[in-house]
């Protein structure tokens, strides 16, 4: 009996969902062909033009860019052709063939004399669907943030994020790394910046009981010590470093920041990687290994449909840029801090709000006049004063500056930042006392959250390295997006968290 259900398991086809959209325009259309299949799209009606013996409309799936042409022929019937508006979910069985027109390889050939079948499968009313056949502004997709997915430019982007992930995972994977799932509650601020949310448990009763008392705080921590939101997996992926060598995540982090400008973000995605015993390059190691990350990443991805999409209305100028940035094998250029300064001090024409100056962090408008008039292009800033970073991050022979570097692209800013790491535990427990992260006295105390930070040095400690990316910034470069809100599909940001 068993040997018979093996055999007869084994003999069935693959299991599979139905193709999408994009996998029936995929296949190479064959305009000589006397036969052709019969199929059944569902989807959505995005524009449906309506003639007296015909209807065509374009459904989509959410699959492709393109959409499907499908071709209604009139039949006995034809009320529902009334039900068929912009926004209709609806399953259309036909014939797909090969298309007369220009721009589309294939159409579905609806006749309803001919085993055609038109089903509507969810009516959506013209006059209230927000989503009209319009150009909605960005203000009014964040107000609608449910149904924005719907348009063009939204949909483009989640599709190239996915890409995009996709190219990542497939790049960490040929270099040995290894996927790694790391918490979202912690107990440490990984950057010291004291803009983490905080966790409080909250007495609650279910809404259909008869009785409700207001919510109170628990009289303790729920964890017994102070629980946040992370704002970095780093200092948990140097943990798994130390067994697993190459570990990376790409993982949402929070930050409660009040910022309301179009860089910044209370909920976002962080592409994060630390490896042990990396290239004795130092910074510039670690620099060597972001650059061929994004070249093999994003390389390929520019001729895509969704990217064409999002740089519709897009500069010309900038996407000339960006292709040149991936078309031309020479590196990238690296510069110092201090070098840095003394560019940007040099400029007697710029006038900068902020005045720089060496030990000062450089602002915004700094970061872009350099990747965007000096370089033209991306460039790692590198070897920053110590007072200006983490305490995790490896100090320099000459005490002043650590080993770390911020990659700047034009448009955009600061896209990555990483460092060599402090592998040093007397170093390390220094720099943590003097971030106040360890008791003055210099006893971290068993107690100390940070204790298990420098245990990782004590107990086979090796050299080891690592970065961060923000997702949603590689997605607006990409993609020529300037504001950040559109560069994820369900916007948080300080007074706004609509869904």
């Amino acid at each position: 009996m068993n040997l018979r259900r093996s055999v007869s398991t084994l003999s069935q086809p693959k299991w599979s969902l139905p193709p999408t959209i994009r996998q029936l325009l995929a296949r190479p259309a064959d305009s000589k062909a006397t036969t052709n299949p019969t199929t059944t799209v569902s989807g959505w009606i995005k524009s449906i033009r309506k003639q007296k013996n015909v209807s065509f409309a374009v459904i989509t799936d959410g699959s492709s860019a393109k959409g499907l042409q499908a071709v209604l022929v009139k039949g006995k019937e034809d009320d529902f052709l009334r039900r068929l508006t912009n926004g209709t979910a609806v399953r259309l069985t036909g014939q797909l063939v090969a298309s007369p027109g220009t721009g589309q390889a294939h159409e579905l050939l609806v006749d309803q004399s001919n085993d055609g079948e038109v089903i509507v499968l969810g009516e959506c009313d013209p006059e209230t669907y927000p989503i009209q056949k319009k150009t909605h502004s960005a203000e009014y997709l964040r107000d609608n943030a449910h149904l924005r997915a719907r348009t063009s430019h939204i949909a483009a982007m989640v599709r190239t994020r996915d890409i995009l992930r996709r190219r990542i995972d497939s790049w960490f994977e040929s270099q040995g790394f290894t996927y790694s799932h790391t918490p979202i509650l912690t107990g440490n601020d990984a950057e010291g910046a004291g803009e983490a949310f905080r966790l409080a448990s909250m007495e609650t009763q279910h809404p259909a009981a008869s009785s409700m008392s207001k919510s109170t705080l628990p009289s303790s921590e729920f964890f017994s010590r102070p629980a946040f939101l992370t704002v970095s997996h780093q200092l948990h992926l140097e943990a798994l470093a130390t067994a697993l060598s190459r570990v990376y995540t790409l993982s949402p982090c929070f930050r409660a920041e009040p910022s309301l400008t179009g860089r910044h973000l209370a909920e976002f995605w962080m592409l994060e990687a630390e490896w042990a015993f990396p290239s004795p390059m130092g910074v510039h190691g670690v620099c060597d290994l972001t650059e061929a990350l994004l070249r093999e990443t994003v390389t390929g991805l520019l001729e895509s449909e969704d990217v064409d999409v999002l740089w519709q209305d897009g500069d010309d100028k900038k996407r000339r840029a960006l292709d040149e940035t991936f078309r031309n094998s020479n590196s990238w250029t690296r510069m110092t801090y201090t070098e840095a300064i003394l560019e940007l001090q040099k400029v007697s024409s710029q006038k900068f709000e902020y005045l720089p100056k060496w030990g000062r962090a450089l602002q915004s408008e700094h970061e872009r006049w350099l990747a965007e008039s000096l370089v033209g292009g991306p460039v790692f800033v590198t070897n920053y004063p110590v007072s200006l970073k983490p305490f995790y991050m490896r100090e320099n022979p000459d005490k002043k500056t650590v080993a770390c570097f911020d990659l700047l692209v034009p448009y955009v800013g600061e896209l990555v930042g990483g460092s060599v790491r402090e592998e040093r535990p007397a170093i390390l427990e220094q720099r943590m006392r003097d971030a106040e992260l360890l008791h003055a006295d210099g006893d971290s105390g068993q107690d100390s959250a940070y204790q298990w930070y420098l245990d990782l040095r004590k107990y086979g400690g090796a050299p080891h390295a690592g970065f961060g990316m923000g997702f949603e910034r590689l997605v607006g470069w990409v993609g020529g997006v300037d504001n950040i809100r559109e560069c994820i599909p369900m916007p948080r940001w300080a007074g706004r968290m609509l869904l």
